[in-house]
């Protein structure tokens, strides 16, 4: 089975290089911006700032031909096949983060907590769960 995923949109971060941001996004204070392709613009309605959303995105800089690692890179931890990991490197390099708006204008969404290098595509939004959503 072939699945194709299109980005909604693209994640402009300050982080430029794969060993300079946080490991984890629950570790990050980094701000930075959802820029949404403008045929989901109706996708965004309700969305609000202070809301916490989770971003699903392509690690499109991870090597995809590595399946064991060393957990958060630290050769003194035993190597660990990368299911049993969040390491960037794997066969499909998806992630995710929570993150927070903070300020949205049209289809452009400003998040603080970032792990995200510049330029990757941005696959989903969905919402923190609560109670009716």
């Amino acid at each position: 089975m072939e699945i194709i995923l299109s980005p909604i949109g693209v994640i402009r971060s300050p982080i430029t290089d794969l060993h300079e941001g946080p490991r984890q996004g629950d570790e990050s204070d980094v701000s930075g911006q959802l820029i949404i392709e403008e045929q989901y613009r109706d996708a965004l309605f309700g969305l609000s700032e202070g809301s916490m959303i989770v971003i699903l995105y392509w690690m499109h800089l991870a090597e995809r031909d590595i399946f064991q690692v060393h957990p958060r890179g630290d050769r003194r931890r035993p190597l660990r096949g990368v299911f049993t990991t969040r390491s960037p490197q794997r066969p499909n390099p998806i992630a995710f983060g929570t993150v927070k708006v903070t300020h949205i204008q049209d289809t452009v969404i400003d998040v603080v907590g970032l792990d995200a290098v510049d330029g990757t595509p941005l696959i989903d939004i969905k919402c923190v769960p609560t109670t009716g959503t």
